[in-house]
């Protein structure tokens, strides 16, 4: 049963209690805002209570795979440790070519590792820290493709095996977000020609 009877004046809230409401609307919202919302999406934390509840950390996080999302397939290379690849395809790989690398990463601190290869030319990878777990990107460029990614995570070990998608350089981009210096192992073994640090 429905009841159809129109509120009297006196039952409606009054302008008073209607700005009261919004008013305290407002500071509620704000309130969350500064202590829940802001840390946790952005690490902005002025009350100091995000961090205490874990928020700001989480935060933190977020920017910082943000911008290695962003800035791994295009980082600063540096002064490669062998000549980059050229515009020319890479010349075709003995069968079987086997290469290791060992690399330490302080806190922080981010390498790659780049194979050349030609389209459809495959190798068996496996790369393993000794302990503390670290992000990557296993990802591909080329003169003409600026950025292909084949998989990433955060991991202590992978090992699998890589198909070339177009002739160019293919590799491994690690970030050590441990808090500890991480030593890595790379081993490859497959068609390819040269392996190199860039960064």
């Amino acid at each position: 049963m429905y009841d159809n009877r129109l509120p009297s004046e006196s039952e409606l809230p009054s302008p008073a209690q209607l700005l009261r409401s919004t008013l305290a609307a407002l500071v509620v919202a704000a309130g969350l805002l500064v202590t829940v919302i802001l840390p946790a999406e952005s690490a902005i934390d002025p009350t100091g209570i995000g961090r205490f509840l874990g928020l700001t950390q989480m935060g933190e996080i977020k920017i910082a795979l943000a911008l290695e999302a962003d800035a791994a397939p295009h980082a600063d290379l540096g002064e490669p440790t062998h000549a980059p690849a050229s515009a020319a395809a890479p010349e075709a790989a003995p069968a079987e070519e086997a290469r290791e690398v060992t690399l330490s990463l302080a806190p922080d601190e981010a390498a790659e590792i780049k194979v050349d290869m030609l389209q459809g030319q495959t190798i068996a990878f496996e790369w393993e820290t000794d302990g503390p777990r670290v992000n990557f990107d296993l990802h591909g460029d080329a003169p003409s493709i600026d950025y292909h990614r084949y998989t990433r995570g955060s991991d202590v070990r992978v090992a699998g095996e890589l198909e070339a998608a177009f002739d160019g350089a293919h590799g491994w981009f690690w970030r050590n977000r441990s808090g500890q210096t991480v030593n890595i192992v790379l081993r490859v073994r497959g068609e390819f020609t040269d392996v190199r640090r860039v960064m």
